[in-house]
């Protein structure tokens, strides 16, 4: 283990910036461009136990430790909106009062799983706010810089990284909301 890095018990913290094999292409272009970067660890995980549930009880991580990230998207007047929200993974991200009317659309619904993986350029069970596009709003429910060690996905299923809630709201284009989880 790196020192200085965040850890979890039963899981070995690298420097994810020193790794960027474990990562996705563009959450290791995310990680070197972010002035946070240097304080994310990056850990291997059996792949097979990607979804945070199986993931969390094979490693011994508490679900509170864990954020999801979810895409979603929806219309108005023939634009699409799109957003990913980001939650602790013991609750669940209230898509269809708070995070509808923040994009103030009509109909909101969770992004296909092929098309998010083909826009994203992550593998499903492995997606994660670093390195989405351009133009996505990141929306995190104001509990997740909370967490003290947060594990989130890498881009890919065979790794997940580590690095404080805190530096979640500090990703380019965060937006903290009151609410965004039930």
């Amino acid at each position: 283990m790196a020192p200085g890095l965040p850890q979890l018990p039963g899981l070995t913290s690298l420097p994810a910036l020193d790794h960027p094999e474990l990562v996705a292409g563009s959450v290791a272009a995310a990680l070197t461009a972010w002035p946070g970067g240097d304080g994310v660890a990056v850990v291997e995980i059996d792949p097979d136990l990607a979804d945070t549930a199986a993931m969390s009880e094979a490693y011994g991580v508490p679900m509170e430790a864990s954020a999801n990230c979810v895409l979603v998207a929806g219309r108005r007047e023939g634009t699409e909106r799109v957003a990913a929200c980001v939650v602790r993974a013991d609750t669940r991200a209230d898509v269809n009062h708070t995070v509808k009317r923040l994009l103030d659309v009509r109909k909101l619904s969770f992004m296909p799983m092929e098309r998010a993986v083909e826009e994203s350029s992550m593998e499903f069970g492995g997606i994660t706010p670093l390195g989405l596009p351009d133009g996505w709003r990141l929306l995190l429910d104001a509990r997740v810089p909370d967490i003290e060690v947060a594990v989130i996905g890498s881009g890919v299923r065979r790794s997940k990284l580590l690095l404080p809630g805190r530096l979640l709201a500090e990703l380019p284009g965060a937006e903290l909301v009151d609410g965004l989880a039930d």
